[in-house]
């Protein structure tokens, strides 16, 4: 079943439950589908054309991307592997499971919103970092989870770093972007998030050598920023400590 297909389907049980579309938004939508499912079909052929280094470069996306967006990676990846538009190299057979895709779709539709707040963001951030960067090994894995178990270890300790830099880098960034009243550096930086996780996979399953190299520049990047606003955020503390630790005496006196 291709896109358009699966559009089609969507459309006629709509109909059926009193839902009607406009022909003019319907045949729009089928065409932004229709280019996505051409998208999503040039992957499934890289995916099915898979080499060693292609592989590795699916692997480092998914742990990279992890970090980020950890429910999109696991969602998007399950779909289109459920959808017969891409399949799924090794263990990640998995995410195409029907209760897969429920539970992780409904996870990424808070996500989606909970990441573009201020503060909630952050807290959000907090309780997903002890999931990111074990399931972004895990993802690595499972690429060759079916072939070789010594590649599968490699995988994971490649995928958990990736999944820890992109997180670590995720973490300070927004705590520095929080210091801001207005809500629309949030919503900015949420949706970057969002583009480049998933461009992330499209990239390596489709020019894995651009994505290596890309791949590359990137989080020595990230290492760099990482550095240099843990070094600010520590000014900004050690700024508020002693500005308390000054009034102290005057409030005695």
């Amino acid at each position: 079943m291709n896109t358009m297909d699966i559009w089609q389907t969507i459309i006629d049980w709509l109909h059926r439950i009193g839902l009607h579309i406009d022909p003019e938004t319907a045949r729009a939508v089928g065409d932004a589908a229709g280019q996505v499912g051409d998208v999503a079909a040039r992957a499934g052929q890289a995916v099915g054309q898979m080499d060693m280094a292609s592989m590795l470069a699916l692997a480092a996306a998914l742990g990279w991307a992890s970090g980020f967006r950890l429910y999109a990676v696991v969602f998007v990846v399950g779909l289109l592997g459920a959808s017969g538009l891409m399949p799924l190299p090794g263990g990640l057979h998995v995410l195409q499971h029907p209760m897969v895709l429920v539970i992780s779709g409904g996870l990424l539709f808070v996500e989606f919103f909970a990441d573009k707040i201020p503060v909630v963001d952050s807290v959000w951030d907090l309780f997903q970092s002890v999931l990111r960067i074990p399931a972004g090994a895990a993802l690595a894995a499972s690429v060759f989870a079916a072939d070789s178990t010594t590649m599968a270890m490699a995988a994971a300790l490649m995928g958990g770093t990736l999944a820890a830099t992109s997180q670590a880098a995720k973490t300070t960034t927004r705590a520095l972007i929080n210091t801001s009243p207005e809500p629309f550096s949030n919503v900015g930086a949420s949706l970057a998030e969002d583009t480049v996780s998933l461009g992330a996979i499209w990239l390596a399953l489709t020019h894995p050598l651009v994505f290596a190299a890309v791949l590359l520049v990137v989080v020595i990047a990230m290492w760099l920023v990482i550095w240099a606003l843990w070094r600010f955020l520590k000014a900004i503390f050690r700024r508020l400590r002693g500005t308390g630790d000054a009034q102290e005496p005057l409030q005695k006196t």
